[in-house]
């Protein structure tokens, strides 16, 4: 097969920032996606019907012309969210699903859920309402390993409030173990996940080849090779419950590559292809639109995109950097590597 034709994807996890690096960035995921759940972590984050409202403007000013390109909002879930808000936000269009990221888990989460309790007043609203929660489902104590912060969270966090709240629709973002696949593929109908191309791609081992890889740095971080695999094997599984999620986040060079440097992979350059090359190596090229185009409508309620697009077997190399306005430059993943699948012109 040397041509492969989908249903225009969805992208279910996106960071798009602000400002000039959004101008830099919507258009590469508007150019594969249809559609993209766009992440609420600004500074400061977008809390509220009203702000993700004109976030989501905002965004639409740099979609480039003649793309039609969906934005989906998000709020950004605190102990002090009001539930009336998520609601009135949900019913009117605005939002799509509320994100919870435990307060200090990754970028810009300073402001996020530091007492889970205080946050079931407005997840039992997003029950009733069926409105999903999308999880960064890393617990944050010090003293948990950094590897095994995801494994924890089940137990401690996710578990209990599938327990509570049983009809509550669930995605357990970015999964990077195998103990989240197989928590997925036990829970109900009503918990799904998404899987990020680089997660499949890049296993902890990468971020030391050959020194500190700044580039291959994020959060949830890398796992053992063990882990990578059992993503690869339920991504390309055709289960239902995983779909395309990419968490690209960018972040300029010169913070990645710094003393402290930012967690973050940018990946919607290159996204759709990845994909697919994971799919061909894993000999379940029929299996792709699925994963990236079918099962994430249908989990969200939503009708699957009319257009497609279509891939070309064709060897071509990743552009080492793209440009962003005041001289800023974002590397994308895979930068200066081959790959074997194109977007077709």
């Amino acid at each position: 097969m040397d041509r492969l034709t989908l249903r225009r994807p969805d992208d279910w996890h996106v960071h798009f920032r602000d400002g000039a690096m959004m101008a830099a960035v919507v258009p590469h995921t508007a150019r594969q996606m249809a559609r993209a759940i766009v992440m609420p972590n600004l500074v400061p984050p977008v809390t509220t019907a009203a702000l993700a409202d004109d976030y989501r403007d905002r965004i639409l000013a740099v979609v480039p012309d003649g793309i039609d390109f969906t934005p989906l909002m998000t709020a950004y879930l605190t102990d002090d969210t009001d539930p009336d808000d998520l609601a009135a936000g949900h019913a009117d269009g605005v939002l799509t699903a509320v994100k919870l990221y435990p307060a200090g888990a990754t970028t810009n989460s300073a402001n996020g859920v530091t007492d889970i309790e205080r946050t079931y007043p407005a997840l039992e609203r997003m029950a009733e309402i069926g409105m999903p929660l999308l999880i960064h489902g890393e617990v944050t104590d010090p003293e948990i390993d950094i590897y095994d912060r995801e494994a924890v969270f089940i137990d401690r966090i996710l578990t209990p409030m599938i327990e509570r709240l049983p009809t509550l629709k669930i995605v357990f973002e970015h999964i990077t173990t195998a103990d989240a696949v197989a928590f997925v593929e036990g829970a109900g109908d009503n918990v799904a996940a998404t899987v990020t191309a680089h997660h499949l791609v890049i296993n902890r081992n990468d971020i030391f080849k050959g020194g500190i890889r700044p580039h291959m740095y994020c959060l949830p971080v890398a796992k053992r090779e063990a882990h990578r695999l059992a993503l690869r094997k339920a991504a390309t599984s055709g289960n239902a419950k995983f779909f395309l999620g990419t968490d690209t986040a960018p972040h300029a060079v010169h913070e990645k590559e710094s003393a402290c440097g930012c967690a973050g992979i940018f990946s919607a350059m290159t996204a759709i292809e990845i994909y697919a090359q994971v799919f061909d190596e894993e000999g379940a090229l029929d299996k792709l639109e699925g994963f990236a185009s079918l099962n994430g409508p249908r989990f969200y309620g939503m009708p699957a995109n009319d257009g497609t697009v279509t891939l070309e077997r064709r060897s071509w190399i990743v552009p080492e950097a793209i440009q962003v306005d005041g001289g800023t430059t974002i590397m994308p993943f895979q930068a200066g590597e081959a790959l074997g699948w194109r977007l077709a012109d």
